[in-house]
């Protein structure tokens, strides 16, 4: 398993990413902010609520591209590695080659559980990446996938809109 320490910083609107001396930066963005929960989001993603509508614990953003990140919002006694385990059967059952890593990594103070999945979809390679994590009220688990060319180009994107969720949640995890 990998390790990785990913950290955030808002400032005059703009959501900050800092990784190993890389900076990116989200001119505007959007905010979320219902179910307990918020987020920030680039302003040219879709925001689709239609689960939390339907009574569901979840929301999604798709970028322009068709890549999405989407969060679940589960009871604080779910388990954060049953989580991620349950994700990658689903992924199984609609995918029939896909390779699984484990992986553990540290986001802004929190440490996540949780899976990087590679597949073929209409001759197309994706990558998706499940992450899950206990915190004070919840557990959640975020996933977000997209084909191969454009993961690489927004990987950094997703990772600044889980850092913008878990420092919502502040430090202390249980």
């Amino acid at each position: 398993m990998m390790g990785k320490t990913v950290h955030s910083l808002v400032t005059s609107g703009r959501l900050q990413f800092h990784k190993s001396g890389e900076n990116l930066t989200i001119d505007g963005p959007r905010r979320f902010a219902k179910l307990g929960i918020s987020f920030q989001y680039p302003d040219n993603w879709t925001l689709d609520e239609e689960d939390a509508r339907a009574g569901r614990m979840s929301v999604t953003v798709y970028s322009p591209g068709g890549a999405f990140w989407s969060i679940a919002i589960h009871p604080h006694s779910a388990d954060p590695a049953g989580l991620a385990e349950a994700a990658v059967e689903a992924m199984r059952q609609e995918y029939a080659d896909i390779e699984v890593e484990e992986v553990r990594e540290t986001l802004a103070g929190h440490e996540m559980i949780g899976c990087d999945l590679h597949f073929y979809y209409l001759d197309l390679t994706n990558t998706a990446q499940i992450r899950c994590v206990r915190a004070n009220r919840a557990t959640y688990s975020v996933f977000f996938q997209a084909e191969d060319r454009e993961f690489d180009q927004i990987y950094r994107v997703f990772q600044a809109m889980t850092v913008s969720f878990l420092g919502e949640l502040g430090n202390s995890t249980s």
